[in-house]
């Protein structure tokens, strides 16, 4: 429809919805500043935040004001001469700069808003570089985009619908009309508005990185994020009162509640059996945390450190002492961060239990990289199409708007790290927040500089509390209070395993690569004298083409073996679902046959089965039968799980202590015993996983054996004290010394420099190319994949969203290597369900050959050797 020639529109009417009047909207999205910036927050230089982004809610779509924009949205009546005039945010950027400039803030806060309107459709750019190019040197180097500028300012300047609008926004953000005239004269009549702009960054068209602060990319993060966050709600019509933008608090009465209740029924006595020892440890650790909270509350949160044992109840310790920092320090958000996208759906799975509520809701929401929604408009020639999404209820889940939100460290370290638009609308909920890291020494190592830095921003302009909560203690925070009385004394407690080195680590150690590894053949030798002995065993490789290897070799020695995998697939063709396998019934079914069992994990079998399995995994540990399980890394962290030996493949000593924990967990048996060996690498690969996985940067597997050799004792023992306390620390030392430097110091000097486009080019994963498997298995699987179809088909993207989210537990992700055209090929013959977004269906009744029972989705016939977890 043709809108009112005499109306200014901000969206006009589309999809059977009124158009919304742009002088409505700026009000509206200044009125949502007070629901997403907190009243105490302030810029460095100690102004209002929420004054600050209100002035820059008020001015961001003062450039939709004029004909060039009102024609662009007018029934497709475009004139494709006037696209650099139709583009909104640049008016709004240096009119934000203007009325900043006018309230007397200070000028790198001016700056800040400047580059946070110009860019709250994109992404944040070089600072310095960005704000040089759009003023001195385009006024020198003849750009048109400062003459398309003075055209949009004339443009209002002689239409009387623009310029009534434009002095009443200016009399709303100055309390002065005539400032429009001021701005517009200083904008088309002389540069002086431009020069002052471009006097703070730059010199004859070169900017002058030295003339920000080291605060100044916190700080437009901040104006940006929630700039960003308060327009794209007010355009999806989100009501605007706090109730939309408000959390529901998990309390810290109920997880005491419960915690109260495990102790009641469990048995505890420091001077009992090492299983009640344990237990009164467990205890006496959470409220030796608790009674630390107070004194880190009174110094004003910052950085503290929770250091204790697997299987010491760290999480829910962790997020008892979270909860009680939140309510003394009157903060509104838990964030619960991972390592890993395996380990939150049982973190998950606790809290719903505790709480008596489902994800999704305002008290829990989980959220990582593989549920991300991305909304059109990260390119300036998208601008005005990029706030056309109405999913409110993901847009706030998105923007951990609830009580608890439990995450991954891709979506909290990439979030601050140059985010995406989208990314960044979560950032205004870490004011006050607390924010627990779990495993914090997971990180990359090239990131070992820059996460502290990032902290740096969360602790001293989010006024965020973070507590880092770990067995192995990273050198990661300087200054950081930790919460643990003694942490010593309960690794004490916990004395439950003998560490190993296997002759193939001891060569390793005599001659590194030089030496020869373990075969897989003689590793399964080893896992078959642990059968022998009727034990339980795991064993932990670092990628999937070994561990599929050693599955295979243990299977080929060990002919009556049960196959789990084998054994969930009948089960799962009777059940339907996953989630209707009963895992205690399957692993019943199994023992009953009175011979050893065996278990596969890997991220080639889908997560909702991976999950499952690990549950049965839990039941056949738990009764006495010899029990075998073969994985990857994913089962290094969060998951409780316990054997009476553990193997684990050579990698940095936080890996080879995470592995551990899953061994003689809770004392069921006398001592465990972890042992290390050193594997070689499967099929016709000439690199070993170890290598292939771990040897970038410091020589972390070179350290992991010296400090483990380190901690012997006289006569050869390696105790679970001796490895995780002392040659943890020797090994951190080492990581740092004779000149070594853990962590790129270029990525946080881009904090420091404002480089927010250099920030956003970095990842904590790998970014190579990968594309979607739904592997169906079952009649409802298939229906699902129909769905999707179907939802495509019709347009309906709504329920195709939906649809993609139901079967996101029966994906697998399959990376596609350079060069490695075989995996392509293979994928591509499968038929595509999604395919431009890389989408495709496995049916394993018409291609049995991509998938096994055992270890998942396969590509036939293909070289392993580079298939990582």
């Amino acid at each position: 429809m043709a809108l009112d020639p005499e109306a200014r529109y901000s969206h006009p009417p589309e999809d059977g919805r009124d158009g919304v009047l742009l002088t409505d909207h700026l009000t509206d999205v200044a009125e949502r500043v007070p629901q997403v910036v907190p009243a105490g927050a302030t810029t460095p230089a100690g102004e209002s935040l929420r004054d600050v982004v209100r002035l820059l809610a008020l001015v961001h779509d003062l450039g939709k004001a004029t004909t060039f924009f009102q024609r662009y949205i007018d029934s497709g009546r475009r004139d494709p001469e006037n696209d650099l005039k139709r583009y909104h945010a640049p008016l709004g950027a240096f009119a934000a700069f203007d009325v900043c400039e006018r309230a007397g803030f200070d000028a790198e806060t001016c700056l800040a808003g400047f580059v946070a309107v110009a860019k709250h459709h994109g992404r944040l750019p070089d600072v310095a570089d960005y704000v040089t190019k759009r003023t001195d040197a385009s006024r020198h180097g003849g750009d048109r985009r400062l003459d398309a500028l003075a055209h949009q300012v004339v443009d209002i300047h002689e239409h009387d619908a623009s310029q009534t609008l434009a002095r009443a926004v200016y009399a709303d953000a100055t309390g002065v009309a005539d400032d429009w005239t001021a701005f517009a004269t200083a904008v088309v009549e002389d540069d002086a508005l431009v020069e002052r702009i471009a006097g703070h960054v730059a010199t004859d068209g070169h900017p002058v990185r030295d003339a920000l602060s080291e605060d100044c990319y916190a700080l437009v993060l901040q104006c940006w994020s929630a700039l960003v966050l308060a327009d794209k709600t007010s355009a999806a019509d989100a009501p605007s009162d706090a109730a939309t933008y408000a959390p529901e608090h998990p309390d810290f009465e109920t997880l005491d509640a419960h915690v109260a209740a495990l102790e009641a029924d469990a048995d505890a006595d420091p001077d009992g059996t090492r299983r009640e020892r344990l237990n009164h440890f467990r205890s006496r650790a959470r409220r030796d945390v608790l009674d630390s909270v107070p004194d880190v509350a009174e110094s004003g949160g910052g950085v503290a450190t929770l250091t204790l044992p697997t299987g010491m109840g760290k999480t829910l310790t962790g997020l008892s002492a979270a909860f009680a920092l939140r309510d003394r320090l009157d903060g509104e958000r838990v964030v619960y961060a991972l390592p890993f996208t395996s380990v939150i759906d049982q973190v998950v799975a606790d809290v719903e239990g505790i709480y008596d509520t489902d994800a999704g809701t305002r008290l829990l929401t989980a959220h990582h990289h593989l549920t991300e929604t991305t909304l059109r408009g990260d390119e300036e020639g998208d601008a005005d199409d990029a706030d056309l999404s109405d999913d409110v209820a993901g847009m706030l889940a998105e923007a951990w708007r609830a009580g608890l939100t439990v995450t991954t460290f891709v979506q909290l370290f990439e979030s601050l790290a140059g985010p995406q638009n989208t990314q960044s609308m979560k950032l205004p909920a870490l004011h006050d927040a607390v924010i627990v890291l779990d495993e914090p020494q997971s990180l990359p190592l090239d990131w070992w500089k820059l996460a502290p830095r990032l902290v740096d921003v969360l602790t001293e302009r989010y006024d965020a509390t973070v507590v880092a909560m770990t067995a192995t203690q990273p050198r990661l925070f300087d200054d950081a209070t930790e919460l643990v009385d003694d942490p010593d004394s309960y690794f004490a407690a916990v004395d439950r395993v003998d560490y190993a080195l296997d002759d193939s680590a001891e060569r390793y150690l005599d001659g590194g690569t030089d030496e020869p590894p373990k075969s897989h053949a003689d590793a399964a030798a080893d896992l078959l004298d642990t059968v022998a002995a009727g034990e339980s065993a795991l064993a932990v490789c670092n990628t999937i083409g070994s561990a599929a290897e050693l599955t295979a070799c243990v299977d080929a020695r060990l002919p009556d073996v049960v196959d789990v995998g084998e054994r969930y697939a009948d089960a799962l063709a009777d059940a339907g679902t996953p989630d209707d396998v009963r895992a205690t019934e399957l692993a019943e079914t199994v023992a009953r046959t009175g011979r050893p069992a065996l278990l596969h994990l890997s991220t080639r079998l889908r997560p909702a089965d991976r999950l499952a399995l690990v549950d049965v995994a839990k039941e056949l540990t738990s009764r006495d039968l010899p029990f075998l399980t073969v994985s990857t890394q994913l089962v290094e962290a969060g998951v409780d799980i316990s054997f009476d030996r553990v193997y684990r493949d050579l990698a940095p000593m936080d890996s080879v202590v995470q592995a551990a924990g899953r061994c003689n967990r809770s004392f069921e048996r006398e001592r465990g015993r972890v042992t290390v060996w050193w594997l070689e690498h499967p099929g016709d690969g000439e690199t070993t996983p170890s290598h292939a996985v771990y040897n970038r940067g410091p020589a972390v597997l070179t350290e992991t054996a010296r400090a483990i050799e380190a901690a012997r004792s006289d006569d050869g023992v390696l105790d679970e004290t001796a490895v995780a306390r002392d040659a943890v620390e020797a090994y951190y030392e080492r990581l740092g010394a004779d000149g070594r430097d853990v962590g790129e110091q270029t990525y946080a000097d881009y904090v420091d420099d404002a480089r927010a486009d250099e920030l956003g080019r970095l990842s904590l994963i790998d970014q190579r190319r990968s594309v979607d498997v739904l592997v169906c298995r079952t009649a409802a699987d298939r229906e699902r994949a129909e769905a999707i179809r179907e939802a495509e088909r019709a347009y309906e993207f709504d329920a195709l969203e939906r649809h993609l989210e139901e079967t996101r537990a029966r994906r697998v992700s399959v990376p596609v290597y350079r060069g490695d055209d075989e995996t392509a090929d293979a994928i591509t013959r499968l038929p595509p369900l999604l395919p431009e977004d890389g989408l495709y269906e496995l049916d394993v009744r018409d291609f049995s050959n991509y998938f096994d029972a055992t270890t998942g989705f396969t590509i036939p016939e293909s070289s392993v050797d580079h298939q990582f977890l």
